[in-house]
């Protein structure tokens, strides 16, 4: 039995309304949770002290070495301290715990600050992120402006900590509940300068496309890229058709299936995959766009904390095998079956994404839903990482949101009251848009929490930018791709003429694609655990032989190695 079937969202045909039944996975045991109001509890006191005995050999040992083989990287979009405690003072109570995202050993807090992109303030400090910006800070390292998919503040390509993983021999992962090319998912396998860039037809591309020389939209890229297993929503922009390019005329999917992606589109096809990897890496889009929530939206109003609500399981909510925490498993499983047996370990990098889009949408009990299915993705990770013993885990957020606990029902701004875990009501106020406005992202800073190797680079105060380097120092990263190519080589030979010779080159580790020339002919490759194959047909000497010059060049590092393949008679 894998751990999806003993998931944190096996009960969920045992839910009633009101009522949320979580699997607590690390300890194994049920836990029943829900808003104590709705459901005919009577008030209590809750015990307010959450320390019983000394912590300090606690953490003494969480405090391990700094090297770990995988690292797993939970993003809780718009989670700011307010949505966590709205979250957990729903479901278990002002004295209880997520027992995900409050278990981790080891926090501090970061910043989240942008740069403006223009202007006399190019460069200077914006102080409120978008998840673009954000998500490049800690996916490269750099700050840049609001809107940009890891590239500069000049447009600049960055490389990214999947992408340096993968050069690095890592396996990797990259799993959603938004459409993959949100800005969160996205920052780790694309550059381009303004994230809405999300598919051939989509006329923010600019010279970004492929079609006026650029790199592509974010779906051709994220093509590009290979990352072993990719899961999420945003099917729709993978029907639209390559504009230019050795694939032009053909659809992204078609595309996808062409290159060996196993695409799958439902649980059965999901369950039915039992490895990924360069060979075969995994496409799962289950969704045209985001994801359903798990609760029904609340609509947040003018004196609306007045009537309070328990929140309903949404009726279009994916079954629990699509669940964030099963979709967690399922890329873990398939990530570390890859890395045993002396093998390099593996990145995976988890959205939820819609605790964010609920906030922007003033709606409480969605963003409580979406931060309980992010809370048991993490208990997901952290089951694993415990029992791997070799696994740092860092759960975190790429911005602050609205929501606040306040007192008493707002006068002029929009709020809506539920019923908690506590048997007593909450109300949550939305101050920074009118009814039917985007609520705004705010620009406080944010937790940031870690288990396992490497976790004490996150006490204190840091910044989003610093957990590029915590990650990648974690792993071992060679962040130089052009080095890790630079002993590449490509396989001298002999042919025949009139039939198929195959040019074969290695070593290519810091790239993605490559570019091979026979003699006057190219093609444009995918670079496979560093290998580049590629197949032409061998000329017909006027003579009784012809010597071939043979180059690869690799797409990403410029590197470049030759060869001859001589062809006789």
């Amino acid at each position: 039995m894998n751990r999806s079937s003993r998931s944190v969202r096996g009960s969920a045909r045992r839910r009633t309304v009101g009522v949320i039944a979580v699997s607590a996975v690390a300890a194994g045991t049920l836990l029943a949770v829900g808003a104590g109001a709705a459901s005919g509890s009577s008030a209590f006191t809750p015990a307010s002290h959450r320390v019983s005995a000394d912590k300090t050999k606690d953490v003494r040992q969480a405090i391990v070495g700094g090297k770990a083989k995988n690292v797993i990287l939970l993003v809780g979009d718009g989670m700011g301290d307010s949505e966590i405690t709205i979250a957990r003072n729903y479901a278990y109570g002002a004295a209880g715990e997520l027992p995900g995202i409050d278990a981790l050993p080891l926090t501090g807090s970061y910043t989240t600050y942008s740069v403006y992109k223009d202007g006399a303030d190019k460069g200077k400090p914006d102080y409120v992120t978008d998840s673009a910006a954000s998500g490049t800070g800690w996916a490269t390292g750099t700050k840049t402006y609001d809107g940009a998919i890891s590239v500069d503040v000049d447009g600049n390509p960055l490389p990214t900590l999947l992408e340096l993983a993968k050069a690095n021999g890592f396996r990797t992962g990259d799993v959603s509940t938004a459409e993959i090319q949100d800005a969160t998912p996205a920052v780790q396998v694309a550059h381009v300068d303004q994230r809405s860039c999300y598919g051939p037809d989509s006329s923010s591309c600019g010279d970004d496309a492929l079609a006026a020389g650029g790199l592509g939209s974010i779906s051709e890229q994220l093509l590009d890229t290979r990352a072993d297993v990719v899961l999420g929503g945003g099917l729709a922009s993978f029907g639209q058709r390559a504009a230019a390019g050795q694939w032009k005329g053909s659809t992204l999917l078609q595309q996808a299936t062409a290159r060996g992606y196993q695409v799958v589109t439902d649980a059965a096809g999901l369950a039915s995959v039992k490895k990924a990897n360069q060979s075969q890496p995994l496409l799962g889009l289950f969704t045209d766009g985001n994801f359903p929530t798990r609760y029904e939206a609340t609509t947040a109003t003018v004196g609306g904390a007045d009537t309070p609500v328990t929140c309903r399981e949404s009726a279009d909510r994916l079954p629990s095998s699509l669940s964030l925490a099963s979709l967690t498993d399922k890329a873990i499983d398939l990530l570390s079956a890859g890395s045993k047996n002396g093998g390099k370990g593996f990145f995976l990098q988890i959205e939820g994404a819609s605790i964010d889009k609920r906030d922007h949408a003033a709606d409480a009990c969605g963003q409580i839903g979406e931060t309980l299915d992010l809370d048991e993705a993490v208990q997901v990770a952290l089951a694993f990482a415990k029992k791997d013993k070799n696994t740092l885990v860092l759960v975190t957020a790429d911005h602050a949101h609205s929501s606040q606990i306040v007192d008493s029902t707002p006068p002029t701004s929009l709020s809506t009251a539920v019923n908690t875990a506590d048997g007593t009501v909450m109300k949550i106020s939305y101050g920074t848009a009118a009814a039917g406005g985007s609520q705004q992202h705010t620009g406080t800073q944010l937790r940031i929490a870690g288990y396992g190797p490497g976790a004490a680079n996150v006490v204190g105060l840091t910044d989003q930018t610093d957990t590029f380097g915590t990650i990648s120092r974690t792993l071992g990263l060679s962040t130089d791709a052009a080095k890790l190519s630079k002993k590449a080589s490509v396989s001298s030979g002999y042919a025949t003429p009139g039939r198929k010779v195959t040019v074969r080159g290695d070593g290519f580790a810091g790239d993605r694609q490559a570019t091979v020339t026979f003699g006057d002919e190219t093609q444009r490759v995918d670079v496979i655990d560093g290998a580049v194959t590629a197949t032409f047909t061998a000329p017909v000497p006027s003579g009784r032989q012809q010597v071939v010059k043979v180059t690869v060049e690799g797409a990403q590092t410029g590197v470049a190695k030759t060869a001859r393949i001589t062809v006789r008679k």
